[in-house]
This record gives C-alpha cells, structure tokens and sequence, in this order.
C-alpha cells in the first residue's frame, strides 16, 4: 500500500528531529506506509474500530529512528504523534458511531522526507432511537409544552424534527445531541408526537428512526367566539345587515381577549369584547363573514355565510344594425334579464347611458336612438333601482366609413397591343372594398381588398389609342351604393409602322458633285428617334415629335458611295430598318469631257506627226501608200 522510496538519505551533520537527536552518519528510507481499518471498513454502531497506521523503514542501524505519524480523516487531521519505535500507530475509534464514517489516510514524516498511504472508507451504519420526553401530558388550549429530543450516544451536527402525527411542526439545527422545543396545541384532542434527527456525514447523511410517541390530551377552554347576523335569510340586495361578533363565558383570568370580525379577506372591524357592523347586502361580493377570537396562544374563529339574492342582473347593452357607417341611424338598446319581481317592478329599473354626452337620446326605457358618429365611441349602460347601480360591459362602436370616389390611372406605359395595368382605388372606406372593372358599362373583371396597403389592379390591352376612355371602375364596400371613378385618361403609344425611305434625285444615275437628299417616314406616337448609318457606320441621330427625318448631302464625292440605312424607335420599344439602299456616285460630266478632249488632241498631233514623216522621207509613192495606211489603222485605234 506504499510506495516503495529507493532514495538514500544521508546526514551531514547532526540535529535535533522531533526532540530526539539523530546519528549524522545514518542513512534511512521509507519504503512503504499503509493504513487498515479493524475489524472492518463496514462495522456497525457501537463497534470498537481501530485505525492501523503500518511504516516499513529501511535504515543503516539497528535502533530505530524517530518518526512523526498524522491520522486524516479527509481533509481534517484527527490525530498526530510521534514515536521512536517500529511498531505500528494505533488510532482507536471505541463504540464507533455514525459520525466516525469516512475516509481515513495516514502520513509519516522522517527529518525531510514523508510518506501517505492509501486512502481507506469507514462505514459506521446504525444511529440510536432517539428518545422524546414532554414535561405534561395534559393541557388545555394554547398551553405551553416542553418537548426534550435525544440522540443517545451520537455526536456531530444534527438536525432535529418534531412532528404532531404526521405534521411536521418544527425543525432546528444543533451541534449537541439533544434539542429542547417549547411549543403549544391549539386545537382540542389527543395529539401524538414524536421526533427524529439527521446526522452529517459529509457529503452524506444518515437518518434515525422515529422516536417513541407520546400522547398529549388537549382540553378546550370555555371561551368562544358568537357571531350573529340579522336578517338571518332571505336577503336581497339593497337589505341593510346588522352582524355583531361577541365572546361567551369570558372571565378575568384570561389574557386580553381580542376580537376580529371579517368579510372574506376584507377586515370590517375590530374590539375587545364585542364588535358590530351595519352594511349593505351586495350580490357580487363574497357572503364569507368571520368572527375571530384571539387571547394568548388560544385562536377561536366561527364562519357564517350569507346567501344573498340579486335584486336585478347587470344590464347587457346590444346595437342594431350589427354593422353601421359614419352618420347611419343606430339603435342601442340596454336590458337586465333578471330582476326579482317580488322586490321590484319594472317601472323602479332605470337605464342611462354613459358618458352623459352620448349623441342618442332615449326614445322609450332602455332604447336609445340617434346618428352613428364618425369616430369610434365607447358607451356603457347603467341599471338603477334602489340606490343599486349596475354596468354593462363597454360596448365599443366602430363606424364604418363609406368608399370614397375612386380613381382609376395608369400603372407604367401604355402601349398598343400589348398588356398593361390600370390602378383602381378608393382613399378612404372600410375594408373590404370590392373594386369592379367597366368597359363601356360592362364588367370586365372584379377584386376584393381585404387587407391595408392591398391594392386593386387590373391587366388590359387596347387596339386603339381611343378605347382607353372606355374603362371605368366602381368601389363598394358594405354601404348602401357603390361609387363611380370618373373614364381613364392616358396616352397609349402606338407602335411605329409603314417606314418608307424616298431618295431625291430618284433616277438610278448620281454624279460628284451633286446635291443628295434621303427621307425618312415613319407612322406612330412620338417622340421618335432616328437613326442614319452609311456601310454599317452611325451618321446622324435625332429624337423629335415629328414622323419623319432627312438626311442632306450638299455635293457628292465618291466616299460617299455605298449602302444607307434609317432605322426609327419610339416608346414602344419597336425598332423598324428600312431596306438597304445602294448609291453609286459617279465622275462628274466635266471630268469626263476632258478625258475625251485629251484624247482628240493627242489624235491630231498623231496625225500631224505622221504627215510631217511622210514628207520628210519623199519615199515611193508605194511606201508612201502603205504608210499613210499605217497611219490612218494608228489614228482609228487612238479615237477608239
């Protein structure tokens, strides 16, 4: 159970270790320490038990040395000692008790050097009887009792329960094994008592038996209370009650004498020996009256409940029609269903309305007439008869509020031939407002809002821009007539169509120089937007309210040869492209005619030059011949 120390210790010089002097040229070592419990870890109460502390020391002599001993018993340290000999250290634990149970570990020490052993539980089980003694055995109510509880043979810290049959009616913590409780019974009887303790045995606790019982007869004294109402039946509201709370066979040896008499939790009054209260019978509060008596120790009560009859019901305020609009007749009417016709008649029932400033007059009893206001309004009634006032439950009336006018517009863009939405709404009325879709006076479609924030939308197309002051929209909810918006207004984009491009000179032939007009047309709703490209090259754009665009070209050169094209867009989101058209541009009539005039004059001086040639060689007239032939074949060619 030990660990086996192989370190040498050697002294250098001598000194004193626990009070006995010890050789410097010794050399010891601890090699194991164990701790056991006798007879057993688990006895039970009253067994003698014996801690064993066991050190095997090692040393280089053959006296042994001095060593020091410490018992814990887990944290606490129960016993210490220090011993000049090898035997063991005995801790004894006569007539164990429950409050020896734990964990118990042993430590030696030998100059610096310590050993613990291993750690052993103790279980003592068992815990005596505790033992009750009260001082009398016969009272009378609130007499005073002295309980004595005992743990015989038991120590450490107890908590002591007193009970009164199954009742527990005290508990207190001690540090001793005895409890003494001062206490009194104020009810009549025979009472048993008994008590019982809990030891700590940290962390656990061990709990005794119950004690022997011991019997108290408990005499009732003389004196009670007496509580006395008149009328004593057949009691209705309104009914005046005369209640006195009195004592019977008081005398002077009694302490003060106290009285209290209540209804319900509501105390109506107190005294001494005698307590009376006028008050008047009311339905609606609790009948529970009490007539206390209090002297010392001594608590007598006596109960008495009144039954009391309702003179007439609390009035029930309804309204007619169930639904109303701001400024609509109503009709409030206020009744009690019950009254008790032996006490009233109808003609003593009264009804009001409250507050006073109420818009409805009375028109016959209970009945009240006049206009629906235009703001929600709380009214009460009010039932009297006999000094009784009664209310109804507040009746909230919220006028509901007709539709207004609606109006009917455009959501977004309108185009023609396409799908678009049109808003109907009405800015005030009570939901839910049912919107109805015209055209021409016919209905097109219908929506419910039933929630705020929804609103009513409808989906449309037109073919024409003039068809959209076709539609209208009426709003109702649950009033009387619906209301009219008055015809959409919009503009509907009409999208483009029929482009047409005219090129003005028309004919087939354009020559540099020349002047160059290309018109663009387009049929729909402006604003539109043209666009000019030259061999796939923007030349020129323009946004305008008219349907058409020209493109002018002063005087023509050959860059201005190729393709053009007009391309036209409005709101609609259309693109039309007109066909490709081709210009050639040719050179100009002037360049041309003096191409040819070069060329004549280059003719003649052929010609000339051929003529002089002739001459200058005088040659024969063959020669001659052939040459002018010659010339004449060179002079075609040169014209051709």
């Amino acid at each position: 159970m030990g660990l086996l120390l192989l370190l040498t210790y050697t002294f250098v010089s001598s000194y004193v270790l626990l009070g006995t002097e010890v050789d410097a040229q010794r050399s010891f070592t601890i090699r194991r320490i164990s701790l056991s419990i006798e007879p057993s870890t688990n006895v039970t109460r009253g067994t003698d038990v014996t801690v064993r502390c066991k050190a095997i020391i090692s040393s280089s002599g053959s006296e042994p040395l001095s060593r020091e001993y410490t018992v814990y018993k887990g944290s606490k340290t129960v016993y210490t000692k220090n011993s000049s000999t090898s035997e063991d250290l005995l801790y004894p634990l006569p007539e164990a008790r429950a409050t020896n149970s734990g964990k118990y570990m042993c430590k030696i020490k030998m100059g610096d050097k310590e050993m613990k052993s291993e750690v052993e539980k103790l279980t003592v089980t068992g815990l005596s009887k505790p033992v009750l003694h009260l001082d009398k055995g016969v009272v009378t109510e609130g007499e005073k009792i002295v309980a004595t509880c005992t743990a015989p043979g038991e120590t450490g810290s107890m908590f002591f329960y007193f009970y009164d049959g199954y009742k527990l009616i005290h508990e207190k913590f001690d540090n001793s094994n005895q409890l003494q409780y001062n206490f009194s019974i104020s009810s009549v009887g025979i009472h048993s008592i008994h008590c019982l303790y809990i030891v700590f045995i940290m962390p656990d606790t061990a709990k005794s038996e119950r004690s022997n019982t011991v019997t108290v007869s408990v005499k009732e004294l003389a004196i009670t209370p007496v509580m006395e109402i008149h009328p004593p039946s057949n009691i209705f509201e309104g009914d005046q009650l005369n209640i006195s709370c009195t004592v019977r066979n008081s005398h002077s040896s009694f302490e003060r004498i106290n009285l209290y008499l209540s209804q319900g939790t509501h105390l109506l009054s107190s005294g001494n020996t005698e307590v009376n209260r006028r008050l008047t019978a009311e339905a609606n509060r609790p009948g529970d009256f009490e007539c206390r008596l209090e002297t010392g120790n001594i608590e007598k009560v006596v109960n008495q409940t009144v039954s009391v009859t309702e003179l007439f019901s609390a009035p029930i305020v309804t309204m007619s029609p169930a639904e109303i609009f701001q400024k609509d007749n109503m009709t409030l009417t206020c009744k009690s269903e019950r009254y008790a016709f032996e006490r009233l008649t109808g003609s003593e029932l009264t009804y009001s309305l409250e507050p006073p400033q109420t818009p409805l007059t009375q028109t016959s009893p209970g009945v009240f007439s006049g206009k629906a206001l235009q703001y929600e309004f709380n009214y009460t009634c009010v039932a009297e008869a006999k000094g009784i006032r009664k209310h109804s439950e507040t009746l909230t009336v919220r006028p509901k509020v007709s539709v207004s006018t609606p109006e009917i517009s455009l959501i977004g863009s309108a185009v023609q031939g396409e799908s678009f939405k049109i808003l109907c709404q009405s800015h005030t009325g009570s939901l839910p407002i049912n919107y109805t879709l015209l055209k021409n006076g016919k209905v097109e479609d219908t929506f419910i809002v039933r929630r705020p924030f929804e609103q009513a939308y409808f989906t449309i197309m037109v073919t024409s821009p003039d068809e959209i002051g076709s539609y209208t929209c009426e709003a109702k909810n649950r009033h009387r007539e619906g209301q009219y918006s008055k015809r959409l207004h919009g503009t509907v984009i009409v999208p483009l169509n029929n482009l047409n491009v005219v090129v003005n000179p028309n004919n087939s032939r354009v020559y540099e120089g020349q002047e160059l007009l290309l018109l663009c047309g387009v049929k729909g709703t402006p604003p539109i937007t043209f666009k000019w490209h030259h061999n796939g090259n923007k030349l020129k754009t323009n946004t305008s309210n008219v349907s058409f665009m020209s493109y002018h070209i002063e005087s023509l050169t050959k860059d201005d040869s190729g393709t053009y094209q007009c391309e036209a867009s409005n709101q609609a989101n259309r693109v039309l492209r007109s066909e490709m058209i081709t210009i050639e541009v040719y050179m100009a009539v002037w360049k041309q005619a003096l191409i040819w005039g070069i060329a004549l004059l280059v003719v003649i001086v052929l010609v000339v030059v051929c003529v002089l040639y002739f001459k200058s060689k005088r040659g024969k007239r063959e020669a001659a011949a052939e040459l002018s032939v010659k010339c004449g074949q060179s002079c075609s060619q040169c014209v051709e």
